[in-house]
């Protein structure tokens, strides 16, 4: 990609944004969404709010996180609840979770676009994701949800190159997704499990690791480090802190992935 033909990409998500005229974006505070939010503030000015989801999937240090880079360049945001663990379709963790999930927070959006007089609800997805098994782009289509970035055929280096561009400090931040994302498709969702993955990669994070996963497997807990990481993973002091730490949340068995990190591991079983 060379730089005309990635501004060429940035122009065109400029003008489709102003063509919206306005709009609430779907925000989480990851890089697509945070990039997205910045450059609806520059394209709509006051027209856009940016929404941001709070629930027990949404963890805490994203939250803070988030609600930090609004503030920082001036992006208009509402935290509001969700309430997608009230759903059994949710909590039973069937490939389509996901799905409930969206179906869960566009519904939202849409109620406030309704009362608000926004004109268009857009969602951080972009050229990337439509390779993956992502459920929750069927909810975005029944709510009629926009995807600027995907518009514009920007992929998620590209996304990384722009917000570097801009300045923005999220242009670097390691890949995220919520915590829900961890536990194995037929394994019920519970806010405990979810607390015990949450405080866990809250310790891998403490250690200096910047892009990994805990996944949950009942008694068995897997965590995946990203490859340029796993020598330090694998020294043996380091392998008895997890060891420790993870048994005391209540995990018997503690492996490390020698596969590493890859997104959507979870979805190989499907």
């Amino acid at each position: 990609m060379t730089a005309t033909a990635l501004r060429e990409k940035a122009d065109a998500l400029s003008r489709n944004l102003a063509e919206l005229g306005s709009a609430l974006v779907a925000y989480s505070g990851g890089v697509d969404s945070a990039y997205l939010a910045w450059a609806a503030r520059q394209s709509l000015g006051d027209k856009m709010l940016a929404v941001l989801a709070d629930s027990p999937s949404l963890a805490e240090f994203q939250k803070r996180d988030a609600i930090r880079f609004a503030g920082d360049y001036g992006i208009p945001l509402e935290v509001i609840r969700t309430e997608e663990f009230e759903n059994a379709d949710y909590t039973r963790n069937a490939p389509d979770r996901c799905f409930h999930c969206k179906d869960e927070l566009f519904g939202k959006l849409a109620g406030m676009a309704g009362d608000l007089g926004f004109r268009a609800i857009i969602y951080g997805v972009n050229a990337d994701d439509v390779h993956d098994f992502r459920p929750g782009h069927r909810a975005a289509k029944q709510y009629g949800v926009r995807s600027p970035l995907l518009d514009a055929g920007l992929t998620k280096t590209e996304i990384r190159e722009l917000a570097r561009e801009a300045g923005l400090p999220v242009w670097d931040r390691p890949a995220s997704a919520c915590l829900s994302s961890r536990i194995p498709y037929g394994t019920p969702v519970t806010i405990q499990n979810l607390k015990q993955v949450e405080t866990g990669e809250d310790a891998v994070r403490k250690l200096g690791f910047r892009q990994f996963r805990v996944r949950h497997h009942g008694d068995l807990v897997r965590i995946e480090i990203a490859r340029d990481e796993l020598t330090k993973a694998l020294d043996p002091q380091i392998a008895q802190l997890f060891t420790e730490f993870f048994k005391t949340l209540g995990y018997k068995y503690v492996t490390l992935d020698l596969e590493g990190y890859r997104t959507g591991s979870l979805n190989e079983v499907l």
